[in-house]
C-alpha cells in the first residue's frame, strides 16, 4: 500500500478545518456541540459508515462511528473530543487564522485538527485493508471536564476493543504520549455558625478557619518523588470581615502515576470530614471528576513498537512523553486495554489564546495514523 494522501493539499485541509474552528464549542455549549457533531456525522456518513448519536445528557450530542455496525469485537478504538475549555464570544473574538507554519484559533490542536486527521486518514485507506478491520471512532461532548457525562459510553465500547488510539495532539516536539498522570477533582463545602466578630465571636463556628486547616492538611498529602501532587487551587468563604464566617468551600485538584496512593488520599481526605479542627462545622467531600492514571502494560509497549516502526518506514522519529495532563486515554488503560495518545498533529499552547497547530505535521501524522491501522490490520 502506498502512503500517498489522494488529493490532499494543506489549503483544503484548512478550508475543512476552519467551519470546526470558528463555533463556540465550549463544555456544555450545546449549541455548538451540535454543530460539530453534525459536520463530524457527515463526513462520516459520505464515507459510507454508520453513525450512531449518543445522548450525553447536559453535555450534549456524542457520536459512535462504525465501518461494521454489526461487528461485536472492535479492532481499533479511535477516540477524540468535540468541546473546548473557551467561553462563548471566544470564536468571534480570534476565530482561526493562519500563516506559514502554524495555525491559530481555539481548539485548532486540542482537538478539532486531531478528529480531522482521523477523517483523513480513514478517507485515504483503501477498502482491502478496511475490510480486514473493525473501527469504531467515538467523539465526545464533555473531555475537557473529565468526560462526566460520557465515560460510562466510552467504557462500554472499549470493553470490546483490542487497541485504543486517542486523536488528542502530538507534543510540540511530536511526542506521542505514553502515560498520563490520573486526576481527580474535590469540591470542599464547610458550614459553620455565623456571629458578630466583635460583639459575641465566641458563639462563631468559622468556616474559613476550619477550611484553612484543611489547606494544610491536604498540601501534607502531596508526594513530589512519587508524582502525588494535591492543589487547592480554589478557595472563597465569608461575608464581611465583622462576621465570623457561616460558610466556605475550597477546590482540590489532584494528580497522581500511582492509583493506590491516589485511593489512599482519597480515604484521607474523606476521614476529615469525621474529626474536624473547629468543633460545631460540618464538611461535605464531593468528588466532581476522576480518571485513574495512563501507565503503559507490556501489551501497550508492543502497540508502541508497532508505532515506531510505522515512524520508521515513513521516515518519522517517534518520541514518547510522559505527560501530567489527563485524557479519555487514562479511562481505558485503566482497563487493561493497550492504549496510546498523542496521534494527532502536533500543537502547544493548549487552554489558552496561544494555542496553535503545526501546519508541517498534519500529512506526515495522517499518514502515520493510516500506517498504523494497516500494521494493525495484519
Amino acid at each position: 500500500m502506498t502512503f500517498a494522501l489522494q488529493d490532499f493539499s494543506l489549503e483544503n485541509y484548512l478550508q475543512e478545518l476552519r467551519p470546526l474552528i470558528d463555533v463556540d464549542c465550549g463544555t456544555y455549549t450545546k449549541e455548538g456541540i451540535e454543530v460539530i457533531a453534525t459536520q463530524m456525522q457527515q463526513k462520516y456518513l459520505d464515507m459510507g459508515w454508520h453513525v450512531k448519536r449518543i445522548d450525553c445528557g447536559i453535555a450534549g450530542t456524542g457520536l459512535e462511528v462504525r465501518n461494521k455496525p454489526e461487528s461485536n469485537d472492535i479492532d481499533v478504538m479511535l477516540i477524540g473530543h468535540m468541546d473546548t475549555v473557551f467561553p462563548e464570544g471566544t470564536a468571534a473574538a480570534r476565530p482561526m487564522t493562519f500563516d506559514e507554519k502554524r495555525a491559530y484559533g481555539p481548539g485548532v490542536s486540542d482537538m478539532k485538527s486531531g478528529l480531522l486527521n482521523v477523517v483523513h486518514a480513514l478517507r485515504n485507506m483503501d477498502k482491502e485493508t478496511l475490510d480486514k478491520l473493525s473501527i469504531c471512532i467515538c467523539m465526545n461532548p464533555d473531555e475537557e471536564i473529565g468526560s462526566l457525562h460520557s465515560e460510562s459510553w466510552l467504557k462500554s465500547v472499549a470493553v470490546n476493543a483490542k487497541n485504543v488510539l486517542v486523536a488528542e495532539a502530538a507534543r510540540a516536539d511530536g511526542s506521542l504520549v505514553k502515560a498520563r498522570k490520573g486526576m481527580a477533582r474535590y469540591r470542599l463545602t464547610f458550614a459553620g455558625k455565623a456571629a458578630h466578630a466583635g460583639n459575641e465571636p465566641q458563639n462563631g463556628r468559622s468556616a474559613i478557619t476550619e477550611m484553612a486547616n484543611w489547606v494544610l492538611a491536604i498540601n501534607n498529602l502531596t508526594n513530589f518523588e512519587s508524582g502525588t501532587t494535591l492543589n487547592v487551587g480554589i478557595a472563597k468563604g465569608g461575608a464581611g470581615a465583622n462576621i465570623v464566617p457561616d460558610s466556605a468551600e475550597a477546590v482540590v485538584d489532584v494528580r497522581f502515576w500511582d492509583n493506590d496512593e491516589y485511593a489512599d488520599a482519597d480515604a484521607k481526605i474523606r476521614a476529615l470530614t469525621e474529626t474536624p479542627f473547629v468543633e460545631g462545622v460540618t464538611i461535605t467531600v464531593e468528588r466532581e471528576a476522576h480518571k485513574p492514571s495512563m501507565v503503559p502494560t507490556e501489551k501497550t509497549e508492543a502497540l508502541m513498537a508497532l508505532v515506531e516502526e510505522s515512524g520508521k518506514e515513513l521516515g518519522i522519529d517517534i518520541k514518547w512523553q510522559e505527560v501530567g495532563g489527563g485524557s479519555d486515554a487514562n479511562l481505558t488503560a485503566v482497563m487493561g486495554i493497550p492504549t496510546l495518545d498523542g496521534l494527532g498533529p502536533a500543537g502547544a499552547g493548549f487552554h489558552s489564546a496561544d494555542e496553535y497547530l503545526e501546519l508541517d505535521t498534519i500529512e506526515p501524522r495522517i499518514k502515520l495514523l493510516m500506517k498504523v491501522l494497516t500494521k494493525i490490520a495484519g
